[in-house]
């Protein structure tokens, strides 16, 4: 059984070579996540490559996804490790500052922005949440925190401020740089780190040029105050649970991706479940029951994409991961096949000709149990709002576009080709052709097609019809 909810993949050491990469995406990965926190521009490009060839070879789409930095903060470099204690009194200076008065240690913390916005009273968090102080005393260019808890701190361990939202662009210099860099080679999405608010968004697609799609990374507490806005802005998002679960108490986080996945579906953008899905697989070859869940749940909510980090980066088992958690998938859409309540909630039509067109596209073809749904497209978005409708059979998508074949290897349910007829109704034999040879259909069954008249006029999606093969 083909797995409808999309998984992402991030590549790193353990899956850095050709023979790798085709392993990932034949066990079914169909989205493939650069890091660039890690590794250089030429590292990037080489796997670019890698990929481009492996996709060529294996003849199926492959996105990629890179996926920036950000503003991450972090402690400077120290001497030795600080062993602290609960209760103890620590400072924090720019790094051409003087460690505060009253705290016996300190550590350097280049970051003026953090120390600007601070007040007494604020949280600190370190080292993902695993030390934590409390400020009690500002000065210019430093501070005194308590440690609320005993600990040991090293170089470079990140810093989160849960209680803040602090004046730092979304992109830094060097994203800026990976980014015209990622786009120059050809990258179908763009992943923004630790976006706080819309403008975030529109900074980076005002440099994008719409040479790329937008995925906005929710991993800050103040992005929530604004999720609805940041979505319609964005093309996509990613509930990047790894800092927001610092930096928000652990009981909230589920709340928080129920409600982000219901809203991205609302208004047809796909979203991705992201971090320590099924960690344990880093180093063993099966995962745990709770993580086993934690994927069938993101699936039970809808959820477009779920996503593995280090368990295709570092891990000792990537391709397995993957398998695993098509596994899990199909399991799950099996269920919900069977049990529709038990899936995600049928939403309201929206008031446009082509919320319509798809929903009604959607009931018409469980009506006369179509094998699939044939859509025509040229940006994607036909596809993205059939989608939205989670329906029962695959969505099959023909595009004159390569670029938008791989932008939908994120959207739930489509797969696709490259429609390379114009006419009208030799597209559509063409299409009935390409999805018989698929195994999607056969002599007898019924297709539903939605497209746009006039015919491959972008932005007309407004006509169906159902074809006995």
């Amino acid at each position: 059984m083909q797995h409808a909810t999309k998984i992402v993949a991030t590549l790193g050491p353990a899956s850095d070579n050709a023979q790798a990469i085709g392993d990932l995406i034949r066990a079914g990965a169909s989205l493939l996540r650069l890091n660039f926190s890690h590794g250089t521009q030429a590292d990037q490009a080489a796997r670019i490559e890698k990929i481009r060839a492996v996709e060529a070879d294996i003849g199926k789409p492959v996105g990629i996804l890179a996926d920036l930095q950000g503003p991450k903060h972090r402690v400077g470099q120290l001497d030795r490790p600080l062993d602290l204690s609960a209760g103890e009194l620590l400072g924090f200076h720019l790094p051409d500052q003087p460690a505060p008065q009253g705290a016996a240690k300190s550590v350097p913390l280049p970051h003026p922005e953090v120390i600007e916005a601070l007040q007494p009273g604020a949280l600190i968090l370190m080292d993902d949440g695993r030390l934590r102080a409390r400020v009690i005393s500002l000065a210019t260019g430093c501070f005194v925190a308590e440690m609320l808890e005993a600990g040991q701190l090293t170089s470079n361990k990140g810093v989160n401020l849960p209680d803040l939202s602090i004046n730092t662009p979304a992109l830094t210099d060097k994203d800026k740089a990976d980014l015209a860099f990622a786009v120059a080679k050809g990258v179908d999405w763009v992943a923004l780190s630790f976006v706080q608010r819309t403008s975030d968004i529109l900074q980076a697609r005002s440099l994008l040029g719409g040479q790329a799609a937008i995925l906005a990374k929710i991993e800050k507490p103040a992005a929530l105050a604004e999720i609805d806005d940041i979505i319609l802005a964005a093309d996509g998002v990613m509930v990047a649970r790894g800092d927001l679960g610092v930096e928000m108490p652990p009981q909230q986080v589920p709340v928080i991706q129920k409600h982000i996945i219901s809203a991205c579906r609302r208004v047809g953008k796909p979203v991705i479940i992201a971090t320590q899905m099924m960690e344990s697989m880093i180093q063993a070859p099966a995962p745990t029951r709770a993580e086993a869940s934690d994927v069938a749940g993101a699936v039970f909510e809808g959820a477009d994409a779920v996503m593995l980090s280090a368990e295709t980066a570092m891990g000792s088992y990537p391709e397995k991961s993957v398998a695993m958690m098509a596994a899990i998938a199909c399991a799950a859409e099996a269920h919900i096949i069977a049990h529709p309540e038990d899936g995600p909630a049928r939403l309201e039509v929206e008031d446009s000709v082509y919320h319509a067109v798809a929903e009604a596209a959607v009931r018409l073809a469980e009506t006369v149990r179509a094998k699939a749904v044939l859509a025509f497209t040229a940006s994607g978005t036909t596809a993205i709002r059939i989608a939205r409708e989670r329906p029962k059979m695959p969505i099959f998508t023909l595009t004159p576009s390569e670029q938008t074949r791989r932008k939908l290897a994120l959207v739930w349910g489509v797969e696709s080709c490259l429609q390379e007829e114009d006419g009208y109704e030799k597209a559509v034999a063409d299409a009935i052709q390409q999805a018989v040879a698929r195994g999607l259909a056969q002599r007898g069954d019924n297709l539903v097609i939605v497209s746009g008249m006039p015919f491959g006029l972008a932005g007309t999606t407004n006509a169906l019809r159902v074809i006995t093969i």
